[in-house]
């Protein structure tokens, strides 16, 4: 990294959090902390959702997620506009009906003390141990690209935000996430047109989609009924409907987003700016993706993308197995290089005979090609069974440091840092706010006024910000990190979302029967997750479906026992 690019990097950094703190003065008003006092216009909200859940890991892994596999992973998100539907329609009405801080003060309202507070330990454990992953994620990269200290990163980044977060609640979360959006989008519409700019003088845009679709990136829907089967129209449009439903419908993180409007339909009319936007702006973070393997056809690239991994093999008794294959790689890029001119040449004779022959040489070529990066993974497993094989999150990055221009090196850093920044930041900020009013409040005695309750919510938001530092500094690396956020969500999404469901239009249900099918039903999730029942997606359904159906039978049989004339007849 050049100075131009630091003082970029610094400078985009301090200022999101000196506008924070300068923006957000300290309240000791609950309303102010927690709501932002209720006057946020719907363009903030909707900046502020799709900012909350487009952490570091969305552009990161997103990109590495279609350069391996292609566009498929935007039907993740297929479910997403009807649920933002049913959450206008349904949801918050309900929240500003009852003037409700969290959404799990309806719960108490509805059922009892007990099953608020066993919702609200289920968010807090998934959402505490998500905020560490969204702090941990781009420091293990950064770290291993630019050689930084991991621990430094995880701290440095999370000092960041608990700066501001901590200091203006939720109004300073949602003024920087504007800025933090900005800037993110700006950085990948400079990454895409450098890329499209970077490609042979006859490659356009349109003969480099011919090439990402010749190797099946482009394959965006998939119809296959296989559970087993993540990314899917049909888990897309279910799984992910009931993901989407649970994590804007019932998620503080989010809730606390819309909960800050200054009306229902402001807060409606945000949570549809992001429904409208969300699918486009994750085909086009897929879609530089796409091009990232574009470009790859034209310039060299590594065995793998993780540098720790290479060095950790190189520095085995393997390395000379492994500098075989990296002698391989290198003949392999050439005939890649060769295979995509041919296919260029191809196109401009329209001759459909010669185009099917170049592309089938050219898919023969890539197909060895990964063929041989799967080998390089299995040589590392051996080498190094703790050092991370799959190199997704480390594609764009990688791509980033070694190819772009000085001063959009930062730019592209700082995206990353501040998407960081912006999904830590909504996370604590509801950490801090469910400990302290859900629990705190509701579950100890004595009465205390307004300032006492902000001052609680400050010190939990900052007790939280160092649980997920910690999280970060012992987390280990998954399969691809944006998986493993939505499964780790996943697997408590599904039961909070029924829960929330049987309050709003199962009214004869009793917080008894609820409280005891919520533990069951977590427990038999847990279970599914782990012995791989069915894609981690369907668990959010499954969950869902489970506990209103436990909780039926359960009250049915308690009736039935408060009254046995009822078993009788």
């Amino acid at each position: 990294m050049e100075v131009l690019d630091w003082i970029i990097l610094v400078g985009t950094l301090c200022s999101i959090v000196g506008f924070g703190v300068w923006k957000t003065k300290a309240s000791n008003d609950v309303n102010d902390y927690v709501k932002g006092g209720s006057n946020a216009k719907w363009w903030t909200i909707g900046l502020s959702v799709m900012a909350t859940q487009a952490s570091a890991i969305t552009f990161l892994s997103t990109p590495g997620q279609a350069f391996h596999d292609g566009m498929g992973f935007v039907q993740f998100y297929f479910g997403l506009p009807l649920a933002m539907i049913v959450i206008c329609t349904v949801f918050i009405p309900i929240y500003h009906k009852l003037k409700v801080y969290t959404a799990y003060e309806l719960l108490e309202n509805r059922f009892d003390l007990k099953t608020r507070t066993l919702t609200a330990i289920l968010f807090l454990i998934q959402r505490g141990l998500a905020a560490g992953i969204t702090i941990f994620a781009p420091s293990i990269i950064l770290s291993a690209v630019l050689g930084w200290d991991l621990r430094t990163l995880n701290v440095l980044i999370g000092v960041l935000v608990i700066i501001y977060t901590v200091t203006g609640g939720t109004k300073a979360v949602s003024v920087t996430q504007k800025q933090q959006m900005f800037v993110i989008m700006i950085g990948m519409f400079f990454a895409f047109f450098f890329i499209m700019g970077s490609l042979p003088a006859n490659v356009g845009f349109g003969e480099a989609l011919k090439i990402a679709g010749a190797n099946e990136k482009l394959n965006i829907l998939n119809f296959d009924w296989d559970p087993k089967n993540r990314y899917t129209f049909w888990s897309g449009i279910t799984g992910g409907f009931f993901l989407a439903l649970a994590y804007f419908g019932t998620d503080q993180s989010q809730v606390q987003r819309y909960l800050s409007g200054k009306s229902v339909r402001e807060s409606q009319m945000g949570l549809v700016f992001n429904g409208i936007l969300k699918i486009p702006m994750q085909f086009f973070i897929l879609l530089v993706g796409v091009m990232v393997f574009v470009f790859y056809q034209y310039n060299p690239s590594p065995l793998n993308f993780n540098p720790a991994a290479t060095e950790a093999v190189k520095a085995s008794d393997f390395a000379e197995d492994y500098s075989v294959l990296e002698q391989e790689h290198q003949k392999l890029e050439q005939d890649k290089r060769m295979a995509q001119n041919d296919y260029s040449a191809a196109l401009e004779l329209k001759d459909y005979n010669t185009i099917e022959q170049a592309k089938l040489n050219m898919v023969a070529v890539n197909k060895k090609e990964r063929e041989n990066r799967d080998a390089a993974k299995l040589i590392i497993e051996q080498a190094d069974t703790v050092v991370e094989t799959n190199d997704k999150d480390y594609v764009f990055i990688h791509f980033i440091l070694n190819n772009l221009p000085m001063g959009l090196i930062g730019l592209l850093l700082a995206v990353i840092l501040s998407a960081a920044m912006s999904s830590t930041a909504s996370e604590l900020n509801a950490l801090g706010t469910i400990t302290a009013l859900d629990l705190y409040k509701r579950n100890t005695k004595g009465t205390h006024d307004e300032k006492h309750y902000v001052n609680a919510s400050k010190l939990f938001t900052l007790v939280w910000g160092i649980i997920a530092i910690l999280i970060a500094c012992v987390a280990n690396l998954f399969d691809n990190l944006i998986q493993l956020v939505n499964i780790i969500g996943s697997i408590f999404y599904g039961n909070v979302l029924g829960i929330f469901l049987l309050a709003f239009f199962i009214k004869y249900v009793k917080g008894n029967a609820v409280f005891i099918a919520a533990l069951v039903t977590q427990a038999i999730v847990i279970l599914g997750w782990s012995q791989d029942w069915m894609s981690y997606l369907w668990l959010n359904a499954f969950g869902c479906g489970l506990v209103i159906v436990l909780a039926l039978l359960l009250e049915a049989l308690d009736r039935m026992l408060s009254n046995p004339a009822l078993g009788d007849e």
